[in-house]
């Protein structure tokens, strides 16, 4: 069975997943992997490293003739051409996240962008589609990275938002797999966007003992940080944030100084393992293509097996 919906058609790809725009992590080894078995790769411009990044877009181009996006966290950007930057990368989708819709939307639209606007509340959702966005990524506070400090869950935030607006939505924050996948169709969505589950990939560039400890932590082994701060962040727990979520005075994000040392460097203590709450579904290690296919399988599986019990 193939998927056939609005995600599909705008992206351009046969399975309606995206993975996560994770800093450092979401370049060319993994987004390739991502676009080559169907769904859609993200390579990331929050690192800033925006010198790399054109050089990891001239990668994705060897290694996938498949569609692929671009991401702007806008409280990350340092180039204030950020937006002549992805357009002159040739890309034609990008999603927008960490700030105001307003800000980027006209401009990358009138470059003929397809744009997707990621939201943590119906507020926010209600401001992007007013902005003129084509869609949102939906965020759940259980997903890893960075928040609102005012979290709200998958299983409330996706109906809400879907019985407010008609963009097509893509669910992020608790999806692994496509038992979760279907119920986030359920809830209104028409694609999901996966991290964490993409961060412990073969294909992922991050540590292996980043990877061994998403394998190893329990569904209560994540922290939500900073929220007397901004921004908010969901992590791994480890010594260092477990001391900051019993520290309501230190933002925790003076603590991200060395980041290369734990994606790469495998210091679990040097920073912050930014990880969603389905690290305790997570047991093993597998190739990205292996993960998407099963996610296809069993999705369909899943909507049969549904409507064979219950009509």
């Amino acid at each position: 069975m193939q998927f056939n919906n609005r995600i599909t058609e705008m992206l351009g790809v046969e399975i309606p997943l995206v993975q996560a725009p994770m800093g450092w992590i979401a370049r060319s080894q993994l987004a390739s992997a991502v676009s080559n078995a169907g769904g859609l790769g993200i390579i990331e411009t929050s690192s800033g490293e925006l010198d790399a990044i054109r050089e990891e877009i001239k990668k994705m181009r060897k290694l996938t003739d498949k569609p692929f996006g671009v991401n702007i966290a806008q409280a990350f950007v340092r180039d204030p051409d950020i937006v002549q930057f992805v357009i002159d990368q040739g890309v034609k989708f990008v999603t927008t996240s960490a700030g105001n819709p307003e800000r980027y939307t006209d401009q990358l639209k009138s470059a003929n962008l397809t744009v997707f606007h990621v939201v943590p509340s119906l507020s926010a959702a209600l401001k992007a589609v007013a902005a003129g966005v084509d869609g949102l990524v939906v965020e759940g506070g259980e997903g890893g990275g960075f928040k609102n400090p005012r979290e709200v869950a998958s299983m409330v935030l996706l109906p809400l938002v879907r019985s407010q607006v008609d963009v097509p939505i893509i669910a992020a924050g608790g999806f692994i797999d496509g038992a979760s996948m279907a119920a986030a169709f359920a809830l209104g969505a028409e694609g999901v966007q996966m991290g964490t589950r993409m961060v412990s990939s073969a294909e992922s560039p991050v540590h292996d003992n980043w990877k061994a400890a998403i394998i190893k932590a329990k569904e209560t082994d994540t922290v939500f940080l900073n929220r007397s701060h901004s921004p908010a962040l969901r992590a791994l727990r480890t010594e260092k944030t477990t001391r900051l979520e019993l520290d309501q005075e230190t933002n925790a994000m003076t603590e991200f100084g060395t980041a290369l040392e734990l994606y790469f460097g495998g210091d679990m203590e040097a920073s912050i393992a930014l990880t969603g709450q389905v690290c305790g579904r997570i047991d093993s290690v597998r190739p990205v293509a292996e993960i998407i296919a099963e996610v296809r399988e069993e999705f369909f599986r899943t909507i049969g097996d549904l409507a064979a019990q219950y009509t």
